[in-house]
């Protein structure tokens, strides 16, 4: 069935529609090896679709991993400031995927990378609440003058003038009077949110590392290295 070529390339999780026509505006995508432009249409399952000659996976061809990110990798597939960025790090795999939410340079930790664009809104939507959980280390920059940060963080938190929907926070372990291991469980995924939450709070962060996506672990894969999901954990992601 064909549909408006920015809606394929939106749900195949390339970018957003609008993203989608800068490209082809820019002579950047084909179909068929013809450039096309906006609001022509196309069929994903009979048509070759490509993006700067990288071809769009049909639903038959859909990738789903997980990456261990590392510290130092940003979460886009190319950075003008030429730094690394994730796409290097899952260059193996033999098809293009996209990653499922950010993690900030300095974070690390589990990074769902998929071609799947429903899947990829699914987990991106707060309606859905899938919660993300983080361990995180942090430093009360008040010293002993501060309240839990377990009760801290839990509480209503506005950042920018926009009321965050509920955390869950709970101590893991008391390393000094003023420094505490953390797991942070979030539903919404802003820019950088966790560490503007803490900042709020008077707290440093020392370390942040995402360590599960709903019922879904990092476990123990090593530090920048990726797995294929299991087919049981790809339709948990479809149904929660």
């Amino acid at each position: 069935m064909k549909e408006r070529i920015q809606k394929i390339l939106s749900e195949a999780g390339v970018c957003s529609r609008r993203a989608a026509e800068k490209l082809m505006e820019q002579g950047r995508v084909k179909v068929n090896g013809i450039t096309v432009s906006v609001g022509e249409s196309a069929d994903i399952e009979t048509d070759e679709i490509t993006v700067d000659g990288n071809k769009i996976a049909k639903k038959s061809e859909y990738a789903y991993i997980m990456l261990n990110k590392p510290r130092g990798y940003v979460t886009t597939l190319a950075d003008e400031a030429g730094r690394k960025c994730v796409n290097e790090l899952v260059a193996d795999l033999g098809v293009r995927v996209y990653p499922v939410g950010r993690l900030d340079m300095h974070s690390e930790g589990m990074l769902i990378m998929t071609n799947d664009g429903d899947l990829a809104y699914r987990l991106t939507h707060p309606k859905h609440e899938v919660y993300k959980k983080y361990l995180v280390k942090i430093t009360c920059d008040n010293g002993k003058d501060h309240i839990s940060p377990e009760v801290a963080l839990s509480k209503p938190i506005e950042i920018d003038g926009i009321k965050l929907l509920p955390a869950k926070c709970r101590i893991v372990e008391k390393i000094a009077e003023d420094k505490y291991i953390l797991t942070i469980s979030i539903r919404e995924g802003k820019n950088r949110q966790i560490r503007r939450m803490c900042v709020a709070c008077g707290y440093t962060v020392n370390s942040l590392k995402r360590v599960s996506v709903g019922d879904i672990m990092l476990g123990n894969l090593p530090v920048g290295t990726w797995r294929h999901l299991t087919e049981a954990e790809i339709e948990y992601l479809k149904t929660v």
